[in-house]
């Protein structure tokens, strides 16, 4: 089973490409539409503005990834890539999600508390919702494990969301739903905990190969 890395020239390919070589995985990147719409297993690794995701519209790649989810094909969504699954971002009010989960992100509210940082940076704890308890992406993860941030946008707590993040204020870090899935944090900064995340992933997108 190879693992399709969506490129829209500002995602961090090589980290998320290492981690599933690191787990025995092959990968292949691609910013063609076709290719996304035959691919097994989908993720999409984010960083950066939020209007970065127009080029996945302008190009065929947001029609190519509805097309593949409609059929079933596993899709994992990592920082601004699970922010896209979401109606849209502040950020950029212009650009369009995919509008998989409700809501739409939103900046951090630095006066609550006034000491509050923007960007949120760091390691910080993941609490399983009561819809994440049967996450398989979250499975052999436990309750309140740390992992890496690095955004200044936040998506909403609304149903779909597998865990929560508290950081001034709890927002969503973790969603799944069917075959769709999204991380705020970086799984392939966040040590073991990510790896079993991607290892997870994988382990979805083989089971649903060999049906």
């Amino acid at each position: 089973m190879t693992v399709t890395l969506i490129d829209y020239k500002a995602g961090n390919l090589a980290s998320v490409r290492k981690a599933f070589a690191f787990l025995g995985r092959q990968t292949v990147t691609t910013e063609d539409p076709d290719e996304v719409r035959q691919a097994t297993a989908l993720v999409l690794p984010g960083v950066g503005h939020f209007s970065t995701t127009r080029r996945l519209a302008e190009r065929g790649v947001r029609a190519a990834v509805r097309e593949a989810i409609a059929r079933g094909v596993p899709f994992l969504g990592i920082c601004v890539g699970m922010q896209w699954q979401f109606g849209g971002s502040t950020e950029a009010p212009d650009t369009e999600g995919l509008a998989l989960f409700e809501g739409s992100c939103e900046r951090f509210q630095t006066g609550l508390p006034t000491s509050l940082k923007v960007p949120h940076v760091g390691w910080n704890r993941i609490t399983r919702t009561a819809e994440g308890a049967e996450s398989r992406l979250l499975r052999g993860v436990e309750d309140g494990s740390f992992v890496y941030f690095t955004h200044s946008y936040r998506a909403p707590v609304v149903p779909g969301v597998a865990a929560v993040t508290s950081y001034g204020e709890t927002f969503a870090s973790c969603v799944e739903r069917a075959n769709v899935f999204g991380t705020q944090f970086h799984p392939e900064k966040s040590g073991d905990n990510g790896l079993r995340m991607l290892r997870n992933f994988c382990e979805v997108a083989e089971e649903r190969s060999s049906r």
